[in-house]
């Protein structure tokens, strides 16, 4: 099934447009998982993290906290489907990395996760974006004032971009690694980045003008115009969430119509990801 219906996926501030290309949609909406909160989320290492909060201006938000104390901190960003599994194997991933870094995962969302595409989109659509830079700096402050001497932001789809987005914004960022996510002129010009930046980005992605390969090639001339270090890498025979790898990432991925993940492609990207946390943060 080809679907090509352009959209915005925030009412409130548009972070891109995205066209859905080979995307199985139909059957995808009614495809529903088996977790239901982010309690049922990664049980295998929920004993891992410890669940804090964190305040900034007048809200408080949790965030879930792995690896070793004095570590170097890296904020670790959702998909569009809230802090389920996959993030949080993600941060389990990233806190067991030479020389040790501590993942942070601040929720976005809430404590809400979308079961299916539908709720995965509403839940993205009433996303506040400026909101969502507000907790990824207290994110980064947080993690520096508990004995992180720099500190680091990841992210996956809507994730990537927002991690995108805080080496423009949020000047106490040390590096980003981005997967598969740029964000909208609106939200934040990569131009202007000031923190450095690696990303990453399947040939197969169709995900048009936000993570397909036009879109990584746009990037990267954005990069280099800001004159920070940056890599942007293209890995050829992968479509998006290439890094999902857990049974349920796999069966999701299926769901909506994207090819197997290159286990090799894989290992490569967290090479490249532990080769430039390790460069900027340990110095």
């Amino acid at each position: 099934m080809l679907v090509a219906a352009s959209r915005i996926f925030s009412t409130r501030t548009p972070l891109f447009k995205l066209s859905l290309v080979r995307t199985h949609l139909s059957s995808a909406s009614g495809y529903r998982f088996t977790f239901r909160s982010m309690a049922d989320s990664a049980a295998a290492s929920a004993s891992s993290f410890n669940k804090i909060q964190i305040q900034r201006d007048d809200t408080t938000f949790d965030a879930y906290v792995v690896g070793k104390e004095d570590a170097p901190g890296i904020v670790v960003l959702q998909e569009w489907w809230g802090v389920d599994y996959e993030i949080k194997n993600h941060a389990v991933k990233i806190s067991q990395l030479n020389p040790g870094f501590k993942a942070l995962i601040p929720d976005l969302y809430r404590g809400k996760v979308g079961l299916d595409v539908a709720e995965a989109q509403h839940l993205m659509d009433g996303l506040d974006w400026q909101g969502a830079v507000k907790d990824i700096r207290a994110s980064v402050n947080w993690l520096k004032a508990n004995g992180s001497k720099k500190v680091g932001v990841t992210g996956f789809c809507m994730g990537g971009a927002l991690s995108i987005a805080s080496a423009v914004l949020v000047p106490e960022v040390d590096a980003v690694v981005a997967f598969y996510g740029v964000p909208s002129s609106e939200l934040a010009d990569p131009a202007q980045a000031k923190a450095p930046v690696q990303a990453h980005f399947g040939e197969l992605d169709s995900f048009v003008g936000f993570s397909d390969v036009t879109a990584a090639k746009a990037l990267e001339e954005k990069l280099k115009a800001s004159g920070i270090p940056y890599e942007v890498h293209i890995y050829p025979g992968s479509a998006h969430a290439f890094m999902n790898r857990s049974p349920e990432g796999v069966k999701r991925r299926k769901g909506m119509g994207m090819p197997d993940e290159d286990a090799a492609a894989v290992e490569l990207a967290w090479s490249r990801f532990q080769s430039w946390m390790t460069r900027f943060l340990s110095t």
